[in-house]
């Protein structure tokens, strides 16, 4: 069947990483791949997660099925970690959690959801945004459309314009937003931006959905859920879809969960009733190990702690190495401003570095970076920082 049928193209990310595996370069440089490393170079295990892994190795007496939509004290705990808990919505029982595969299994269970009841939607992203937005809601039937977001000449948001494109997006149409560290421009809303928009969610009766991959490495865990909290204040229905691969380092265990908050309780019931008829046809019930570790952190008071812990000290290494990249091209007598890049949140950032420049790194000095310039801070370590410094000054000299 496959006589005639072309190659599908490789996805641009795993591709560069492949590209960097095989190149011979000692001095090699990954700036591309997703994934938080330490100062060795290293994606960690957490000692919480270790932790973790012990007490449910004591503990556990069977494999059999989670229910559909997961382990219920998993929902708990999610919900506890993305709203607090003292939030209303907890206290409302407004809210239903599904343990999905990982935060694209969230994204893609929560869009076959929709789907099913708003047909005609279009969905919406930012321009730009993490490239498989666009491939899981197209695969879930929607059109797809894109408003303004990240200003290039400013290297910060396109706030009025933003507005102005929400205030005219049709009710029940999909709004897919970044509840912080903004993939791939590292650039978010404040605290009172987010208020404005959750306003016009409110008044225009667009649905929002609040991707929320990297809890915990923007600002800090408490802080960077101001934007759920905004939509919550507003007894609007909106969806997150929560990852665990970063924020606990959980990356092949494909930890995750899908939550969907309605005005009342009653209206959750009918909500979860379908999340699980949507979860049974597309994977059954979960996998376990990655949830069960998450839950048991949560859980556990000490286990919590030192995941805080761990979590302040690699979300402290992402910022002190974005100051480390601005100061070092600095002191190279590079003319251009990089300073902005401290201002931005998480692992990525908009580095402000041409593609041509980009394909001259990668060629020359075999630092790999994204087409567009997008960085990921977290693969800089203070063994490669001079290294990476001096390519991207010869490369703009």
């Amino acid at each position: 069947m496959w006589k005639s049928v072309a190659a599908a193209p490789a996805d641009s990310i795993l591709g560069l990483t492949e590209a960097f595996r095989n190149d011979g370069n000692p001095s090699k440089v990954n700036l591309g791949v997703g994934v938080y490393m330490d100062d060795t170079g290293t994606t960690p295990i957490l000692n919480c997660v270790k932790d973790a892994e012990r007490i449910m190795l004591g503990v556990e007496n069977s494999k059999s099925y989670l229910p559909i939509s997961g382990d219920p004290e998993y929902g708990r705990q999610v919900q506890r970690l993305i709203f607090g808990a003292g939030s209303e919505v907890i206290s409302s029982d407004r809210a239903a959690t599904a343990h999905s595969p990982g935060g694209t299994g969230a994204l893609r269970i929560g869009g076959e959801l929709i789907k099913r009841f708003r047909p005609q939607a279009t969905t919406w992203v930012s321009s730009p945004t993490w490239a498989n937005h666009q491939g899981i809601f197209t695969a879930a039937g929607f059109p797809i459309k894109q408003y303004p977001y990240y200003n290039s000449e400013t290297k910060g948001l396109r706030f009025d314009e933003l507005l102005s494109a929400l205030r005219s997006i049709p009710a029940g149409d999909v709004v897919l937003l970044h509840a912080c560290c903004h993939n791939p421009s590292g650039v978010d809303p404040d605290g009172n931006q987010w208020r404005e928009i959750a306003a016009i969610a409110e008044s225009q009766g667009w649905l929002p959905f609040l991707d929320f991959a990297y809890q915990g490495l923007g600002a800090g865990i408490e802080e960077d859920r101001r934007a759920v909290t905004e939509f919550a204040a507003r007894g609007v229905d909106f969806f997150v879809a929560s990852s665990f691969s970063k924020n606990f380092g959980l990356y092949n265990e494909r930890a995750g969960a899908i939550t969907v908050i309605s005005p009342n309780s009653r209206e959750k019931d009918v909500a979860l009733s379908h999340l699980k008829s949507t979860v049974r046809v597309c994977y059954s019930n979960p996998p376990a190990h990655g949830g069960l570790i998450v839950k048991t952190i949560l859980s556990e008071p000490t286990l919590e702690a030192t995941w805080r812990q761990e979590l302040a000290a690699m979300c402290g290494r992402i910022v002190e190495m974005r100051r480390a990249l601005v100061d070092g091209l600095a002191a190279r007598g590079i003319s251009q401003d990089f300073s902005y890049i401290t201002r931005q949140r998480g692992m990525f950032s908009f580095s402000g570095l041409t593609d041509e420049t980009v394909a001259w790194l990668r060629e020359n000095r075999a630092v790999y970076v994204v087409g567009g310039g997008r960085i990921n801070v977290a693969g800089l370590t203070s063994a490669n920082i001079d290294y990476v410094c001096d390519s991207i000054a010869e490369a703009l000299a």
